[in-house]
């Protein structure tokens, strides 16, 4: 395995055209390494410190904004736009039939039309956030007190960061090798891997020490069952009819239909990131307009932010109902029983039609409940290790660790198929 391994990575780096494309990936992470630590103009560093510090929940959203959040730079909103337009439109294609069609029926021209009209809806979601985050932010005093212009221009520079970033990722996907705006999220939060470290060692005591193993081995154990279940799915045996052909009987092919336990990825957490978020933004945008019963809202709301148990209860029950959802949404089983009937295929032991649609429900719906679980578990991970030991320098962040090794996996096996198609 190991030769193997190493007979790949020469195959990689003496192909021209897959070392290219690996430079290229690595300039554009680097270009948005340089871009993320440039702030915007009047940030006070001390009181944005402070605030991230006493604030879990920023935390984790500074991980889907590739750990520009956190310098309050000009790409501090990430690629959490694209991602919540994306995200929006997969709803609207419930809602609306010419969406759902575009999106499932029309092949590849429709795939290009949905992903359009999402970097369309990327713009007004970028400019809403970045007003959001603003008013938050000069009200907590992170920010100094700006005039209408400077205000304006902040927004448009943010927007016009999270824009950038998004063309970049596509560039990525194009030129590149993985999914671009992924390996944006992982390039950051690999980035702020050794200032967590170093923090943590400099905050550590005799007393805590056991705890900080502890987190080590919790951490191993948690990549492991990340790599784990990433790959676990359940196969539906498919069998194919007889078919004659001529005066010859063709035998029926077998296969299967994989069913992953994860269906949904990280997409329900940044849901339930996202429901968290529109309560705390909208308070700090009616205190800003003096609204009475706002600032009192305001802080109850931060203080349950802060509160890991109470937090942690609600984000873990958002993540297991929204799996459910977004599962609803991208997989229908009445669709994949219709598909197989028309292809003359189905499952060996159901009758085709309305059986083979109940018998693909009944274990999609099984099988979404453990991956749920899991899931919720992972995002309340540092809730959980906060709530117990009161220790906060150091955050086993599970939704980190997840989308990592995702996109760690899904960049090897995209490098691998390149090489593989060198070898044959």
């Amino acid at each position: 395995m190991i030769n193997t391994f190493f007979h790949k990575v020469k195959i990689a780096l003496s192909d021209s055209e897959i070392r290219a494309r690996i430079l290229f990936l690595i300039g554009v992470l680097a270009l948005f390494r340089f871009l993320a630590i440039i702030p915007i103009p009047g940030v006070d560093k001390n009181a944005l410190a402070a605030f991230f510090a006493d604030n879990q929940f920023l935390g984790l959203l500074n991980i889907f904004s590739g750990g520009g959040l956190s310098q309050l730079s000009v790409v501090m909103l990430g690629v959490g736009p694209y991602i919540t337009a994306s995200i929006v439109m997969q709803l609207a294609t419930i809602v609306f039939p010419q969406v759902k069609q575009a999106y499932f029926e029309e092949g590849e021209a429709g795939r290009a039309k949905f992903i359009e009209w999402s970097r369309i809806l990327s713009v007004p979601i970028a400019v809403l956030q970045a007003i959001g985050f603003l008013v938050l932010l000069e009200n907590q005093g992170v920010i100094g007190d700006l005039g209408t212009l400077a205000f304006v221009a902040n927004v448009l520079l943010v927007t016009a960061g999270s824009i950038f970033l998004m063309w970049l990722g596509e560039l990525v996907t194009e030129f590149g090798i993985g999914n671009g705006v992924s390996l944006i999220i992982l390039a950051g939060i690999l980035a702020s891997v050794p200032a967590s470290v170093s923090q943590s060692l400099f905050a550590a005591t005799a007393a805590n020490i056991p705890a900080y193993l502890a987190f080590g081995f919790l951490g191993l154990a948690m990549t492991y069952a990340v790599v784990v279940v990433s790959d676990a799915e359940r196969s539906i045996p498919i069998a194919y009819a007889r078919a004659v052909r001529g005066a010859a009987l063709a035998q029926g092919a077998a296969t299967y239909l994989p069913i992953r336990l994860l269906q949904a990825g990280v997409i329900p957490i940044i849901f339930a990131l996202s429901l968290l978020l529109v309560p705390q933004m909208a308070l700090s945008m009616l205190s800003a307009l003096n609204v009475s019963f706002a600032s009192s809202a305001a802080l109850w709301y931060t203080a349950f932010l802060s509160n890991p148990w109470q937090y942690g209860a609600v984000y873990f029950a958002f993540v297991v109902l929204f799996t459910y959802f977004y599962t609803a949404v991208t997989f229908e089983p009445s669709r994949v029983a219709d598909n197989l009937q028309k292809t003359g295929a189905f499952v060996p032991g159901v009758r085709p039609g309305r059986e083979t649609k109940e018998y693909i429900n009944n274990v999609v719906n099984r099988i979404t409940l453990p991956g749920a679980c899991f899931l919720g578990l992972l995002a309340v991970a540092p809730s959980i290790i906060q709530g117990l030991t009161g220790v906060t320098t150091l955050v086993l962040g599970g939704t980190a660790l997840l989308i990592a090794v995702q996109v760690i996996l899904d960049l090897a096996q995209k490098i691998d198929a390149q090489v593989s198609l060198r070898e044959y």
